[in-house]
């Protein structure tokens, strides 16, 4: 019996190339879900003409029209909430959101942080990274809460940092990590296999991960 498909929101603010990761992977049978909306809070976001090729619904909802985070954040609720999805996916979405809000979603929102959490929280992980030496950087998937960038992680995958990376390069092969291990996770949580327990630690499979679980740029 064909599995049912997990009604997901895909929140955006730029280029969306991990929805297109999303959609690929979805279009290939390999990710049980129904994108219902492409939501972004810049009407000029490239991501909203993929999901539009991809015949998915848009809807733009422009901060800049709000007198604060607070109504924007309640704005943003109702829309997504029209749309009845299991799971919000932030996927570039360049917002620090509510409190009020983490709170709505919690436990069916996911991120993906352009960084091996804890380090480099917030912005510039590549430069900050190339400036502290680090020998290895990547990205992370976690589940969202109150704390910017600080849910708890659920998968990793790493590349390492060569001496002569510039941000962009190093950006450009961590970005290629993105796309594998985003539609991953999403995949265990349509599947049933992954939740926010209520110790606040990610569960998968019925047991607790006490780390994230690492994907290795070379595995397939």
């Amino acid at each position: 019996m064909p599995q049912s498909r997990l009604p997901i929101v895909v929140l955006i603010s730029g280029s969306g190339s991990n929805l297109q990761a999303i959609i690929d992977a979805a279009a290939r049978g390999e990710l049980p879900v129904e994108i219902r909306a492409v939501i972004s809070n810049r009407a000029d976001a490239r991501g909203l003409q993929r999901a539009k090729d991809a015949g998915i619904a848009t809807e733009v909802l422009d901060h800049t029209a709000f007198a604060s985070r607070e109504d924007y954040d309640r704005a943003l609720m109702t829309l997504i909430d029209r749309f009845q999805p299991g799971l919000v996916v932030l996927a570039g979405f360049m917002r620090l959101l509510t409190d009020a809000f983490t709170r709505h979603y919690a436990g069916r929102m996911l991120n993906i942080h352009p960084s091996l959490l804890p380090d480099f929280k917030g912005l510039h992980t590549h430069r900050r990274a190339i400036e502290e030496n680090a020998d290895e950087h990547g990205a992370s998937v976690h589940f969202v809460t109150a704390e910017l960038d600080g849910g708890p992680v659920v998968l990793q995958a790493r590349v390492p940092v060569h001496a002569d990376d510039s941000p962009q390069q190093l950006a450009a092969r961590v970005l290629e990590q993105e796309h594998r291990i985003y539609p991953e996770a999403i995949r265990w949580f349509a599947e049933g296999r992954l939740r926010l327990g209520e110790d606040g630690r990610a569960w998968l499979d019925g047991q607790p991960l006490n780390a994230p679980l690492t994907l290795e740029a070379g595995q397939t």
